[in-house]
């Protein structure tokens, strides 16, 4: 079983436009596709997260979050980067009965280890809201935290096992050994 990075994705790898129905309004955050492209060199699988809580609260369609996915890949491709799969949560947060594949659940997380034979224990999980690292603890694995891109100031709540960076291109560091640790 491998070790994956698990990205988040609006924050993380694309500015948070808040409930981005539109592909025009992809922005690539500064270092994303950079540092993706450098994941994939590695060797090591990139598979993004995501809670899409539009779907469930009626604000887009499951086709507008493809729509916004193929123009996220479409521009990390222009950098040489690429994601290995994409998973989504469409569930409202007081969705009935409460769903399991919601961040900070792990449901997604063990489904992606699963059908791409990863190990989440060795794994690393990146983004910009503590909801987006918290399955590192109960999995077993690293947890990184972007500022960058964040409207939100989660990191002064951080626990000491979760590492804050600014962006997606220090994560990357850490992630390939070479950066520092909080």
């Amino acid at each position: 079983m491998t070790p994956a990075v698990f990205l988040d994705r609006d924050g993380t790898i694309i500015h948070d436009a808040s409930y981005l129905a539109d592909p025009a309004g992809v922005r690539l955050l500064p270092g994303a596709a950079e540092g993706i492209a450098r994941l994939n060199r590695a060797g090591i699988p990139v598979v993004v997260v995501t809670n899409q809580s539009g779907i469930g609260r009626g604000y887009f369609t499951e086709a507008d979050f493809r729509a916004v996915q193929a123009r996220t890949e479409e521009l990390l491709a222009e950098g040489g980067a690429r994601v290995d799969a994409v998973y989504h949560c469409p569930h409202a947060p007081d969705h009935v009965p409460p769903c399991g594949c919601r961040k900070p659940e792990v449901g997604l997380f063990l489904r992606a280890a699963d059908e791409h034979r990863l190990d989440p224990g060795r794994s690393w999980y990146v983004g910009d809201r503590l909801r987006d690292v918290a399955p590192a603890e109960r999995l077993g694995g690293r947890a990184i935290l972007v500022r960058g891109g964040a409207e939100h100031a989660e990191a002064e709540q951080a626990p000491p096992s979760v590492t804050v960076v600014e962006g997606l291109r220090e994560a990357v560091e850490l992630v390939l050994g070479r950066g520092e640790t909080n």
